[in-house]
This record gives structure tokens, C-alpha cells and sequence, in this order.
């Protein structure tokens, strides 16, 4: 089991809250990804986040749950990625939720597991900007300042742009993954098949591929293979 995020290419995103077959579940695991990352905006509990978790473990996949809140902090993942909402109106997003998580759980917790996620939220209209506040109107000369905070002040192994349901600027991508030293760039939204994966993939470091999987699982499946082989 591969938990080195500098050699991943490929990682599914699956929601708690979302429904998906064990047929799905399993071909999503088997595909070859590099790890299956579990997280979402909304409506994601202890409960369904364990259920996932336990349906994920049938498999050698690495699963890795991003915290979204504190209710649904879930022993027994790979890795722990922790978002930092760094153009969010609200330090919450950013510090405020992190302190109260650790309030209660910084003396349980393998910080030898735990990784920070640097996140610019770049869909003002997507689900995940709206709960965390997050001022989507930024120029690429913000975006190279998030990224460099990100990388150089904060020191996080992974710089996230998230799209979330859209296609975003693969050229600002690239752009912000060209000024990046220790970070790996992550990006997510609008990979709906091959196409975009293989576009996304030459941009950035990681791929993330989540809605795909509950709208056309074959398009997303074959993610996979269009940037690992």
C-alpha cells in the first residue's frame, strides 16, 4: 500500500452522503486509482463516514478521510488530510475549526498521519464554497499568493485548487504548479472522463475525480488509466 502522496497520480473522492452499489464501490477500489479519499460538503456524519470507511477496507486501496468536521472525525484511516480554506471570509475555515477539533482530539491523534491541505475554492457557485465562505472572485495573481503561502509560510504537503463540478483554467494551473517547491498541487472539478483527466494530469500533480463516480462510472473509471498508464 502506497501511502507517498508525492507518487500519487490518482485519487477518487467519495462522499458519505452519497449513494453508491458495492458493484461501484469495488470497481472504483480495484481501478488502479492511487487512493480513495473519503470527505464531503455536506451532510457527512460519524456514521455514514464509518460505513464508508468499512466498505472501503474489503480493499488493499489506501483511504483517506479529509476532515470536514469534527463530528466526523473516524479512527481508522491511512492518512487524515486536514483543509485549509485559505481564501475563506471566515477564519473559522482557515484556523478556528482546526483549533477546536484539536481541542478535543489533538492528544489522540498520529500526527505521523495527519496532512495539511492548502485549498483555494475557485466555483463560487459549488456547494463547498458556500459552506465555507470562500471569496471565489480571485485573480491568478491571488491564486500564485494562496499557493505560495501555502507552500512557503505553511509549509502544507498538498496545495489544493478545487473547481468542484467545473472545468477550471489549465492554464493557471500550471502556472501555480510552476511556482511550487515542497507542495504537491492537487486539482479538482469538472473531470468527468478521460479527456479532462489526461488535460488535468499534464497541469498538475494529483488528479481527483468525485463526481464522475456517481454520474457516469464507466467515464470515470477509465480516469485511471488516461494518467497512470
Amino acid at each position: 500500500m502506497n501511502l507517498d502522496i508525492k507518487q500519487w497520480k490518482h485519487v477518487f473522492k467519495l462522499d458519505p452522503d452519497r449513494e453508491l452499489s458495492d458493484e461501484a464501490l469495488e470497481a472504483v477500489c480495484i481501478s488502479g486509482t492511487d487512493a480513495v479519499m473519503v470527505g464531503g460538503s455536506s451532510g457527512v456524519t460519524f456514521e455514514n463516514t464509518v460505513d464508508l470507511l468499512a466498505r472501503v477496507r474489503r480493499f488493499e486501496v489506501p483511504c483517506v478521510l479529509e476532515l470536514s468536521s469534527k463530528e466526523a472525525v473516524v479512527p481508522g484511516f491511512d492518512l487524515f488530510m486536514i483543509p485549509m480554506v485559505l481564501n475563506s471570509r471566515n477564519v473559522d475555515w482557515v484556523i478556528g475549526h482546526h483549533r477546536e477539533a484539536l481541542k478535543e482530539y489533538g492528544a489522540l491523534l498520529d500526527w505521523d498521519r495527519l496532512l495539511t491541505e492548502g485549498y483555494v475554492m475557485l466555483n463560487g457557485q459549488s456547494t463547498a464554497a458556500r459552506v465555507t465562505e470562500a471569496d471565489a472572485a480571485v485573480s491568478v495573481k491571488d491564486i500564485e499568493a494562496y499557493a505560495r503561502m501555502a507552500d512557503r509560510l505553511l509549509h502544507c504537503p498538498i496545495f489544493y485548487m478545487e473547481y468542484s463540478g467545473v472545468f477550471g483554467d489549465m492554464q493557471t494551473v500550471a502556472k501555480v504548479r510552476g511556482l511550487l517547491r515542497q507542495s504537491r498541487l492537487f486539482y479538482g472539478g469538472g473531470i468527468a472522463g478521460p479527456e479532462q483527466a489526461s488535460l488535468a494530469a499534464a497541469a498538475c500533480d494529483t488528479i481527483v475525480v468525485g463526481n464522475a463516480v456517481y454520474d457516469d462510472l464507466e467515464q470515470a473509471l477509465a480516469t485511471v488509466s488516461a494518467v497512470k498508464f
